[in-house]
């Protein structure tokens, strides 16, 4: 009996990952597939690559084959070392995306394979892949983030052709988004990614969501923030002042002595959840412009009038 080099069945490195084993495997069997492959030895083929994924899918199986595989080459006759002996706990096929295949002599000397559940389980049809999921970003603005609504959007999806190549279509969606939704937050949506093989399912599709930026607001998880330009005798006096929210104007009263950079909390004008988030309002003292004779000496007025050194803890005096 010939060694049987599963890395090299699929094509992949042995100190590859398993998530790219499974893309080899993925690969091959969308080429090998019996539904579409125009390879004569297609069965064999499909029979190997299955056996091969069936063992280096799965950590205990593969950990097993590597400790005998290490001295061993494709084509080499092997003989398991007579003391070797082991057997599954968890059965055949748990793994294997096709359901089950009908394992080598190779194989069954290895693992000692059972045989009850695995009688007519090699017919073509019964091969199946579930499609891959695919991912892709959604760019929406904050109000239809706070508000929620439904996009129609245009995604490329990968499915095979009749000769099993990846060949890529257009595909239109009306997709509902949830009021409150954030920057990297991810909809799910089951069946609308890549297509199955043999009858499989196919993947779903995950929109990633992208907040756009905003002219006024700056969004930090589902608080709203908002920079409020005030005049100095609104911060020196105190004043009631409209203000902007996501979900409408509301009335906001202005302490007196405000300075710039103090923030004012609006409690649930934040972007909708459970908890929502809330709304900072950052006060930004804006100075008008002395352009005439009258604004500049009311100005000098102000600084007779206030003994007042912004510098006077930074300069020491």
């Amino acid at each position: 009996m010939e060694y049987k080099d599963y890395y090299q069945t699929l094509g992949v490195e042995r100190s590859a990952t398993t998530e790219e084993i499974k893309k080899a495997y993925r690969r091959l069997v969308r080429k090998y597939h019996p539904d579409v492959s125009q390879e004569k030895d297609a069965e064999q083929k499909i029979k190997e690559i299955n056996e091969a994924y069936e063992v280096l899918q799965d950590a205990e199986k593969r950990a097993a084959y590597d400790r005998l595989g290490a001295q061993w080459k494709a084509g080499q006759e092997f003989h398991p070392p007579p003391d070797w002996d082991f057997n599954f706990s968890s059965g055949f096929g748990s793994g294997n995306a096709t359901g089950g295949v009908d394992f080598s002599d190779f194989f069954e000397s290895i693992f000692k394979a059972q045989r009850s559940g695995r009688q007519g389980r090699t017919q073509q049809s019964h091969f199946r892949m579930q499609g891959e999921d695919q991912h892709t970003q959604l760019s929406i603005s904050l109000e239809e983030a706070y508000h929620g609504t439904t996009r129609s959007i245009q995604v490329q999806v990968s499915e095979p052709d009749s000769h099993g190549r990846t060949q890529y279509k257009n595909r239109a969606l009306n997709v509902k988004i949830p009021a409150g939704v954030t920057t990297g937050q991810k909809i799910r949506l089951a069946g609308q990614g890549s297509a199955g093989m043999g009858g499989g399912a196919n993947g779903d599709l995950y929109l990633e969501i992208q907040l756009q930026a905003h002219n006024f607001y700056r969004v930090e998880g589902k608080d709203i923030y908002l920079t409020l330009p005030i005049t100095p005798w609104e911060a020196a006096l105190g004043a009631t002042i409209a203000v902007p929210t996501l979900g409408g104007q509301v009335d906001l009263k202005i302490p007196a002595d405000s300075q710039s950079g103090q923030k004012l909390r609006l409690r649930g004008r934040g972007l909708t959840g459970k908890p929502a988030g809330d709304q900072y309002v950052v006060l930004q003292i804006v100075t008008p412009r002395a352009t005439t004779e009258k604004e500049r000496h009311f100005y000098k007025t102000m600084a007779d009038t206030f003994p007042f050194d912004p510098r006077k803890d930074l300069l020491g005096t």
